[in-house]
C-alpha cells in the first residue's frame, strides 16, 4: 500500500490550491464517496466555451486530495470535451489498464498505483464525477439524462 502513498502523490495532497467556493459560478456539484466518506463540492465558470475559473471544496483522504489539487493545477483552459475525456481516460486506467489521461491531465497518471485497490477508486475519481456533474448542469441535462442519453459520464 506504500506505492499508493508515494512521495508525489502526498506532495499533491499537501498542496492543493484554488479551496473554497467560487463566488457567480456558472454551475457546481458535489460528489461522495460512501466507502471511505470523502466530499468533494466543485465550483466551474466557463468563458468561450472553456473552463475560466475553479475552485472546490475537498473533505477527502489523501488519494481524493491529490486527484482534486491536480485537476485545480490543470482544469483552467479545458473543454468539457476534454475533461469527459480525461475522466473515460481515467477510469480505464484504474479498471482496465488503460494509459490514463493525457494532455493538459496526464499528471493524472500519477496515481496510477491506485488501480491494484479497487476500494480507493472512488476517492480518485471524485474530482471527476463532480466535475462532469457540473457540466451536465450546463448542458441543461440532469447526470441520469446524460446516462440515459448514452453519454459517458
Amino acid at each position: 500500500m506504500d506505492d499508493i502513498y508515494s512521495a508525489r502523490i502526498l506532495s499533491h495532497a499537501g498542496n492543493v490550491t484554488r479551496l473554497g467556493v467560487l463566488e457567480n459560478a456558472d454551475a457546481s456539484a458535489s460528489a461522495h464517496s460512501r466507502l471511505c466518506g470523502s466530499r468533494l463540492t466543485v465550483y466551474v465558470r466557463m468563458s468561450g466555451g472553456k473552463v475560466s475559473d475553479f475552485s472546490h471544496e475537498v473533505k477527502a483522504c489523501a488519494l481524493g486530495q491529490a486527484s482534486s489539487a491536480i485537476m485545480a493545477g490543470t482544469v483552467i483552459g479545458a473543454t468539457p470535451d476534454e475533461i469527459r475525456q480525461a475522466r473515460s481516460q481515467m477510469r480505464a486506467m484504474l479498471k482496465e489498464g488503460g494509459d490514463g489521461p493525457d494532455g493538459r491531465f496526464a499528471e493524472m497518471r500519477s496515481l496510477l498505483p491506485v488501480k491494484d485497490y479497487p476500494a480507493r477508486h472512488a476517492s480518485v475519481m471524485l474530482t471527476f464525477e463532480a466535475l462532469v456533474k457540473a457540466l451536465d448542469t450546463l448542458d441543461g441535462l440532469s447526470h441520469d439524462e446524460k446516462e440515459d442519453a448514452g453519454h459517458d459520464v
